[in-house]
């Protein structure tokens, strides 16, 4: 056999001196074969490093592969990554193998690759929706048994399970401590397009919160962005103002980093921040940062939980687990207003 050449399922035939078909039904357990015959194979697999194509072999038998597919809108995303290391936490036992594919948040590329998965024939399909996906063409694999699972955000078109954060309750309570801190202008910088699911719930806790303590929900004090520099442009505009906020919300953690960034340049210390998602190193800024901490290993733990029992045969109604987040407090979101903002 060539060094260059993977080994094939003939040369493990050859090896051993039996048919191709021999060392199949050994493979696969679905023929007889002599415990001399099987001892011989192994070794040959063995010494070959020879690796059966499982893909092939489902899709010749009608099954479904030990693969479980996931489609997230960025995979330099941390986020993104930690809701996969909890997929991975739970379905390692099962001796399923996680595949993950970026969309760019685009609806063309989230079905190209959602129709590669199928394809493969996975056993699970994940879908951190793209905005404007229109997801009725899953409803006759969801039909025929195939899990389907949204995380992070909801599908659309589709009647299946969803794990998501509580964000609009999350953004509530954050909104709610700055003003306890006596601010009462409080800028909101959210992320773009304007219709994401989780901008739009984390808007409206900002609202709420405010409503809740009697303010007026200011547009002027409303922007967004979708990267650190656009968000950094928008702290600069906001503190620009001529009725400047006291304290800035942060919508996400992409957000939160250019926010911190521009108050830094700027040497500002005195605006007051809270932001939605945990960064890496907000402990070490000063103040240390103040955030609604989501839990992405648990969204990703309770989202493939909810798929493997649907593997397993639960047919119940769809449903939709919010997991909670938390407030983690540490310094930057108890700076208090002036004097003046507060009266």
């Amino acid at each position: 056999m060539a060094a260059n050449r993977r080994p094939t399922l003939a040369d493990v035939a050859r090896e051993v001196g039996v048919s191709a078909k021999t060392v199949s039904r050994v493979l696969n357990e679905d023929g007889p074969a002599s415990a001399r015959t099987r001892e011989q194979v192994l070794a040959a697999v063995a010494k070959l490093g020879f690796q059966p194509n499982l893909m092939a072999r489902n899709i010749r038998v009608g099954g479904p592969d030990t693969t479980i597919g996931l489609v997230v809108p960025d995979l330099g995303n941390p986020f993104f990554g930690a809701v996969a290391g909890g997929i991975e936490d739970v379905v390692r036992d099962r001796g399923l193998t996680l595949l993950m594919g970026a969309s760019a948040d685009e609806p063309e590329r989230e079905r190209a690759l959602s129709d590669t998965f199928l394809a493969r024939r996975v056993s699970i399909l994940m879908v951190i929706p793209a905005v404007g996906s229109d997801h009725s063409h899953l409803r006759t694999h969801r039909s025929s048994g195939l899990p389907v699972v949204f995380v992070d955000r909801p599908g659309a078109g589709l009647a299946t399970d969803s794990v998501v954060s509580s964000n609009r309750a999350g953004a509530h309570e954050g909104v709610t401590h700055l003003i306890a801190h006596g601010h009462r202008r409080i800028g909101f910088v959210g992320d773009l397009p304007t219709s994401l699911y989780t901008r739009r719930e984390r808007l409206a806790g900002y609202r709420s919160a405010l409503a809740e303590a009697g303010l007026p929900h200011d547009r002027s004090l409303v922007i967004n962005a979708h990267d650190q520099h656009g968000a950094a442009v928008c702290t600069s505009h906001l503190l620009g103002l001529a009725d400047p906020p006291t304290a800035l919300f942060a919508g996400n953690n992409i957000v939160a980093l250019g926010m911190v960034a521009e108050l830094a340049r700027s040497r500002r210390k005195d605006v007051a921040v809270v932001a939605f998602d945990d960064v890496a190193l907000a402990e070490a800024l000063e103040p240390g940062l103040t955030v609604v901490a989501q839990d992405p290993e648990e969204i990703g733990r309770r989202a493939a939980v909810t798929a493997l029992a649907r593997l397993d045969g639960d047919r119940s109604r769809a449903r939709t687990i919010t997991v909670p987040t938390r407030l983690i407090v540490r310094g930057s979101g108890e700076l208090p207003a002036a004097k003046a903002q507060r009266d």
